[in-house]
């Protein structure tokens, strides 16, 4: 019987220290992506592996780094290839990091090591904001000119862009087009100027809006998984909230289901990404422009 237990603490050890020994630490819930005056953050981009990506609208600087670790790091200096301003980021099925210049007009590609790989002129003027990825091309949406670009993308590398939709071809009529997602087949884009969201049918460019039964849905930063649409949303009187809807199979019609706790006083968060069981946004701090130092992405409050 002595030697039975002993066995029985030997294998009761042999089983739980390992268990011990590689826990999982402990996520953050905020992280601080840069404490640079003026760098007033906008997009973000979470990798399945835990890489986490934020960009400077204020500078154009990229930062990354690990979902597990608080701090990030300069990945792109600010500037550099002529990216004045960032906003938009996304990591695509090669591995290679797309930019959204915004105010530059121009959209940056990347290798995992940083190295400029590409850099595509849309018309001068031009606001480039977010993109997605359909198919063999990146859709991008132009928030002054109210149009959205494409350019064709593929393991050899980034194709020009050039008008896909203007913004003659879209009623109602919008002002400040922004969050675009994709299922493959059908585009959301974020109209914020008339609280809207575009249902674009990729194969005809036929466009309607997303029909909402219960509420407004546009948004800055958009998160599609599936039939749930998240949208970062401008609640009025200074309130951002991540608002969850629910859409039908043919993504036409949206129930709001959920609405997070409001973003920190002063903080306006911008974009989402999914992080494994919970949602980032990044506090922008763009309602007190360029803010102030630190400049942190947290853990969307009271939503997943």
């Amino acid at each position: 019987m002595k030697l039975l237990a002993a066995l029985t603490v030997l294998t009761l050890a042999a089983t739980t220290q390992p268990a011990a020994a590689h826990a999982v630490p402990q996520r953050p819930t905020e992280y601080v992506v840069s404490t640079t005056p003026g760098e007033t953050l906008e997009g973000i981009e979470v990798t399945r592996n835990g890489t986490i990506y934020v960009t400077s609208v204020g500078t154009g600087a990229v930062y990354r780094g690990s979902t597990r670790d608080p701090r990030l790091k300069l990945f792109l200096p600010a500037g550099k290839d002529g990216r004045t301003s960032a906003t938009g980021i996304h990591v695509d099925r090669w591995g290679r990091v797309l930019v959204a210049g915004a105010s530059t007009s121009k959209l940056f590609l990347y290798d995992a090591d940083g190295k400029l790989l590409a850099v595509r002129a849309a018309a001068a003027g031009s606001f480039l904001n977010d993109f997605t990825f359909a198919g063999d091309a990146v859709y991008v949406t132009d928030s002054a000119h109210n149009q959205i670009w494409r350019a064709p993308l593929t393991r050899h590398g980034l194709g020009e862009l050039e008008p896909w939709l203007t913004r003659d071809k879209i009623q109602p009529t919008p002002y400040f087009l922004n969050g675009i997602v994709t299922d493959g087949r059908t585009l959301l884009v974020g109209e914020q100027g008339q609280d809207v969201t575009y249902r674009i049918d990729l194969r005809t460019k036929q466009v309607s809006t997303l029909d909402v039964s219960n509420g407004m849905l546009s948004g800055d930063g958009y998160l599609l998984e599936g039939r749930r649409l998240y949208a970062v949303y401008n609640a009025g009187g200074g309130k951002y909230v991540a608002r969850l809807a629910v859409l039908d199979r043919d993504l036409t019609k949206a129930t709001i289901v959920a609405d997070s706790e409001p973003g920190a006083p002063g903080a306006t968060p911008t974009t989402i990404a999914r992080d494994r069981g919970r949602l980032l946004w990044v506090n922008s701090q763009l309602d007190v422009a360029p803010g102030i130092p630190p400049y942190t992405v947290s853990a969307v409050p009271g939503l997943r």
